[in-house]
C-alpha cells in the first residue's frame, strides 16, 4: 500500500534529535513559553524573513489573533468585510469569523486554484478592510497583483501560509512576508509539521507581535496583568522543540516534493486527468499534488484497488457546510467545480523512486 503520507516514516528520521530535545525539556522544568518557543520564533522570523514571529496554539488560532490584534489596534472594527477565497479549507473563514468580522468569499482561479484577483475586486465595498489571501497546496497567490488591489483600496493583506512553509515568490520573498501579517499551521501533515497542534504569526509590524503576545496568553503583558481580552493559545514548549529540529531539512524536503511533482508532470499522460499548473520555480511547495478528474469516485476507487492511497481536499466548499448556513445561498460555480472534481495523490520527502514510478504507471492506465 502506498500510503498518502506516512507521517511516522517522516518523523522517524529525526527521533534521536527529538529524545535529546525531550530530555532538554524535562531537565529545564520549564513548561510553558520557555526558551523552546522563543528560539523557534527567532529561527522561523529568520527563516520568513520577517522580523517577528509569534508561536501560537494553531492555525485556526493564528488567523483569528492577526484578526483581533488589527481591532485591538484600531486598524479593523467588529463587522469590517474581509475578502477570502472561496475554496479554502474552512479554518480560513472561521477565523475572520471568530474575530467579529465578515468574510467576502471571492472565486479562485481554475488554474492555480488561489485568489481570482478580477473577481475579487468586484467584491470591494466601502465595509471591505482587508483581504486574505490563502496559498492553497502550497502554491504562493499573484501577490503582485493582490498588492495592487489592496494599494488601490487601502486593504491590509493577511496570508494564509498554512500550506506553503518555505515557499519562495519571484522577488526573493519567502511565504509569511508578502504581506502585513501571516498565519502559519504545524498540524502534523504540514510540511513543517509539529507532532501535535501549533501555529505561528509571522510580521514586520511590532506593535502587532506585541498585541498578539498579549492575546494569545490572556491578554496579559505581564502576569496577572491583563490589558485585554485574550485567550490561550499559546504554541506548546515541546512542540517548538521538535519544530527547531525538523525546520533545519525544511528546505530539502521542499526541494524532494518538487522533484517528485516534476516527474508527475512529465511522465503522467492520460487525458482523463487533469494536472496542476507549475512553472518550475520555488513558489510552489506542493503541500498537495492535485489532480482533477471528472468522476471522482470511480478513480479513487481504482487507485485504492491498486494499493494507492488518497484525499480530497476539500469534498465539501465553505459555503455549503451546514455550518456556515447564512453562505448557503450562494451560487460559486468554479469553487463548486474545484470542490467536487478534485483529488490529492501522495508526495511526501520519504516516497522511493519506485513509489512514484509504480503510481504514474497506474495513473497512465486508468
Amino acid at each position: 500500500m502506498i500510503k498518502f503520507l506516512d507521517l511516522h516514516k517522516i518523523n522517524a528520521r529525526f527521533h534521536p534529535e527529538f529524545q535529546t530535545r525531550f530530555q532538554q525539556f524535562l531537565d529545564s522544568g520549564y513548561y510553558i513559553l520557555g526558551k523552546g518557543v522563543s528560539t523557534f520564533e527567532e529561527e522561523f522570523s529568520a527563516f520568513c524573513g520577517t522580523k517577528y514571529a509569534v508561536g501560537v496554539g494553531n492555525g485556526l488560532d493564528a488567523i483569528t489573533l492577526i484578526l483581533k490584534g488589527y481591532i485591538a489596534l484600531g486598524k479593523l472594527q467588529e463587522n469590517d468585510e474581509v475578502l477570502v477565497p472561496a475554496n479554502t479549507y474552512i479554518a480560513s473563514v472561521l477565523g475572520i469569523l471568530q474575530a467579529g468580522l465578515q468574510p467576502v468569499l471571492v472565486e479562485p482561479d481554475l488554474d492555480t486554484y488561489n485568489i481570482c484577483v478580477s473577481d475579487l475586486n468586484t467584491k470591494i465595498t466601502t465595509k471591505t478592510k482587508a483581504v486574505l489571501v490563502v496559498h492553497l497546496y502550497g502554491q504562493l497567490a499573484n501577490m503582485d497583483a493582490v498588492q495592487h488591489v489592496a494599494n488601490q483600496h487601502n486593504l491590509l493583506i493577511i496570508e494564509d501560509a498554512a500550506q506553503a512553509h518555505g515557499a519562495v515568490y519571484k522577488d526573493g520573498r519567502t511565504a509569511g512576508n508578502l504581506g502585513d501579517a501571516a498565519a502559519f499551521s504545524f498540524y502534523p501533515s504540514k510540511n513543517l509539521g509539529a507532532l501535535g497542534d501549533g501555529g505561528a504569526v509571522t510580521t514586520n509590524h511590532l506593535d502587532l507581535a506585541n498585541t498578539i503576545k498579549k492575546l494569545r496568553n490572556y491578554g496579559t503583558k505581564s502576569k496577572y496583568v491583563n490589558e485585554l481580552a485574550g485567550c490561550n493559545s499559546r504554541l506548546d514548549e515541546i512542540q517548538a522543540l521538535f519544530l527547531s529540529v525538523k525546520l533545519h531539512q525544511l528546505n530539502a524536503d521542499n526541494d524532494v516534493r518538487r522533484k517528485i511533482a516534476n516527474r508527475y508532470l512529465s511522465n503522467i499522460e492520460n487525458n482523463k486527468i487533469i494536472l496542476p499548473l507549475y512553472t518550475g520555480s520555488k513558489s510552489h511547495v506542493f503541500h498537495l499534488f492535485v489532480v482533477r478528474v471528472n468522476n471522482r469516485d470511480n478513480f479513487t476507487s481504482y487507485l485504492l484497488k491498486h494499493q494507492i492511497e488518497t484525499l480530497n481536499h476539500y469534498p465539501i466548499p465553505p459555503h455549503k457546510q451546514e455550518a456556515l448556513l447564512g453562505f448557503n445561498h450562494l451560487k460559486l460555480p468554479i469553487t463548486e467545480q474545484i470542490h467536487n472534481t478534485i483529488v490529492s495523490l501522495p508526495i511526501s520527502p520519504v516516497m522511493k523512486t519506485h513509489e512514484v514510478d509504480y503510481l504514474i504507471n497506474v495513473l497512465n492506465a486508468y
